[in-house]
């Protein structure tokens, strides 16, 4: 029986949400549209498959096509990334940065990461977190002057502090980060490099980002500009292969779930293609054109600017906090997160800073003439958050927007 047919409550809240993602702006940096094939391949009869362990060395019999689909997905990771290795199993980019410390890391042993207000990610060393819990966690922040990260600073941390792994790589980092000042940082002080390139593995597989090939591990999800389904991987060289694999299966995960990673090599398919080239060079266009635009009406962009998929706006000088933007622009059918920025004085929940990504509106088709547009309406209504008319009309000309860029 269909999902209509058994669960008539499910199906119509589905059915909503698609709506809902048809006739609005998806502007968070973190979120994108998969494909029918890789959502037809989330959904496949892989579902019903237990498949502890790795390709031809199962726990359970009955794998062989199993195996097939997942070497495939192996193979085309390796390929796409440029690296020895890859292990397609972590269920979400935590999971795969749990397995990348239990791979290099005892527990207690101290790593350095990007502090979160900064643009770290939560297992990068929250003190909430088990990244800040079950090891050492040292921190490095941006520069106050440039808010972009001073690698003779980090250097100087680094050989202060004498860490076992540095990590690089971010969640609300709107500059190309030097992947081989790292490197070099990381070789002077003896410690493991791990680059988490999760909101960036769609542009350094579409030649619009540099690679971080040359970390000891990398860890990524396969969503966001990779625009596959909500999972993520552990890549790096052939020599660290073992203790990567036992990192994620036995170490921190079971079965691996062969639906997903059925859609993860249908998803890197698409991004082998000639087109995810153009499409990840798009991405950026359009960041840089909607953060243009922003500025020159008037708002602070954290960092002056974006080299990547996302915008840091600060929202300080305009007197409203990150969460009333965020609410107003919703109202107005324009979906955005909340998000702390350097040296933020307001707590996580409320902050100061707001981010934009443009992965998701570039799926759609829209360019640089539609960031025009929508930057128009993003300053409006946060000029004026409590404007109901304004929000009104913009939530109409965003969902005109949105026919003219059908998705599904």
């Amino acid at each position: 029986m269909s999902l209509k047919e058994t669960d008539s409550l499910v199906y119509g809240l589905v059915e909503k949400e698609l709506e809902y993602q048809k006739k609005t702006l998806r502007l968070i940096a973190s979120e994108n549209y998969a494909s029918k094939a890789v959502m037809e391949a989330t959904g496949s009869i892989l579902t019903n498959k237990y498949a502890e362990g790795y390709p031809n060395k199962r726990y359970y019999a009955g794998n062989r096509y199993v195996d097939e689909i997942e070497l495939l997905a192996i193979e085309r990771a390796k390929k796409l990334f440029k690296v020895g290795h890859a292990n397609v199993q972590p269920h979400s980019g935590s999971s795969a940065n749990i397995a990348a410390f239990f791979a290099f890391l005892e527990v207690g042993d101290k790593f350095m990461g990007l502090d979160l207000p900064h643009g770290g990610h939560l297992t990068h060393g929250s003190s909430v977190n088990f990244s800040g819990k079950w090891f050492n966690a040292t921190s490095y922040s941006v520069s106050k002057e440039t808010e972009a990260l001073d690698y003779d600073e980090i250097r100087k941390k680094a050989i202060e502090e004498k860490p076992k792994l540095i990590i690089c790589g971010y969640t609300a980092y709107p500059l190309i980060i030097d992947f081989k000042a790292f490197r070099e940082i990381c070789d002077e002080v003896g410690a493991v490099m791990m680059a988490d390139i999760s909101h960036i593995a769609g542009l350094i597989a579409g030649g619009a980002y540099p690679s971080p090939a040359m970390a000891d591990v990398i860890t990524t999800t396969t969503h966001k500009t990779l625009r596959g389904p909500r999972g993520a991987m552990i890549l790096g060289p052939e020599e660290n292969a073992k203790r990567i694999d036992k990192a994620v299966f036995p170490g921190t995960q079971g079965g691996p779930l062969e639906n997903v990673i059925c859609a993860k090599a249908v998803c890197f398919h698409e991004a082998m293609q000639p087109e995810f080239k153009g499409y990840a060079a798009q991405i950026v266009k359009n960041a840089k054109v909607l953060a243009d635009e922003l500025v020159a009406s008037g708002l602070r962009l954290v960092a002056g600017k974006t080299e990547t998929h996302l915008v840091l706006l600060d929202l300080t000088p305009k007197g409203i906090t990150g969460k009333d933007a965020q609410m107003a622009l919703e109202e107005a059918g324009i979906i955005t997160n909340r998000n702390t920025i350097p040296f933020d004085t307001r707590s996580p929940f409320i902050t100061s800073g707001l981010r934009i990504g443009t992965a998701a509106t570039t799926t759609r088709g829209m360019k640089e003439s539609e960031m025009k547009e929508i930057a128009s309406m993003i300053v409006k209504v946060i000029e004026n958050p409590n404007d109901s008319e304004l929000k009104l009309k913009t939530r109409s000309n965003v969902e005109e927007l949105c026919k003219r860029f059908q998705v599904y």
